[in-house]
């Protein structure tokens, strides 16, 4: 596994991490200019839009273990490479929550009792949804945010426009699941927040682990029997070795 792809990994997680759960901790409830919930998905969905352009050549713009294990479910990606990977983006998202954490404590009331967008079910999901309620909908939204990714990134599909749709996709997602577990649908921009928060956060991260990952499988299966046709990996392109 090529170093640079990694350092990839992690740079595009820890932007997606600290942009994308940074609007949600700084600027969501603002007094008087907060960006809302709406802000919040467009945030995490730019995160990606503009991640996906600077190192999609270099990694495929993961930046996410379900995403990984997705697309290697569908073919489209190496599977002796899924630890790399996520590794890589674990890292990510604990140093995006650590430089998260040290800005966002210079606030005068800040609390990391407030969650800190940290995902939660139960008494720390947002709407108070259930546990099945939560576990259904990360799921199922993995899954769909996996499938866009594999058809936009497919060789048939309009060429340069998958950043947009992905990025948009991710947006949507946000839309239907902030309410229900802030949202994760992302293993690695759940453990970073969920380190810092402790207690609660950290009791209920398997299902931030576990639902994503199996939603990605599934949606990297399905596209899989629904377009059998092959396509390129979305593994990006290794740099060129160094002049000597």
């Amino acid at each position: 596994m090529d170093i640079r792809k990694c350092a990839a990994e992690a740079i595009g997680t820890f932007w997606l991490t600290f942009a994308g759960c940074g609007s949600a901790v700084i600027a969501a409830a603002f007094p008087q200019v907060g960006i809302g919930l709406l802000g919040v998905a467009l945030a995490f969905g730019l995160t990606v839009v503009t991640m996906a352009y600077a190192i999609g050549h270099i990694s495929g713009c993961h930046l996410n273990p379900a995403v990984t294990c997705g697309l290697a479910a569908g073919g489209r990606f190496p599977a002796h490479d899924i630890p790399a990977y996520v590794i890589a983006q674990v890292v990510g998202g604990l140093v995006a929550a650590a430089v998260l954490y040290a800005i966002a404590s210079g606030a005068p009331d800040f609390s990391v009792e407030k969650g800190f967008a940290a995902n939660g079910y139960g008494a720390h999901s947002p709407g108070q949804y259930a546990l099945t309620a939560c576990l259904l909908t990360e799921v199922v939204l993995t899954m769909m945010f996996v499938f866009v990714i594999m058809g936009a990134t497919h060789g048939k599909a309009p060429v340069g426009f998958a950043p947009l749709a992905i990025g948009l996709c991710l947006t949507l997602v946000h839309l239907v699941g902030i309410p229900v577990t802030n949202l994760s649908v992302n293993p690695a921009r759940s453990t970073g927040p969920a380190v810092f928060v402790g207690g609660w956060a950290l009791t209920q991260l398997w299902l931030f682990w576990v639902a994503p990952i199996f939603g990605g499988v599934l949606g990297g299966i399905l596209y899989r029997w629904l377009s059998e046709e092959p396509s390129v990996q979305v593994t990006g392109i290794s740099p060129p070795a160094p002049a000597e």
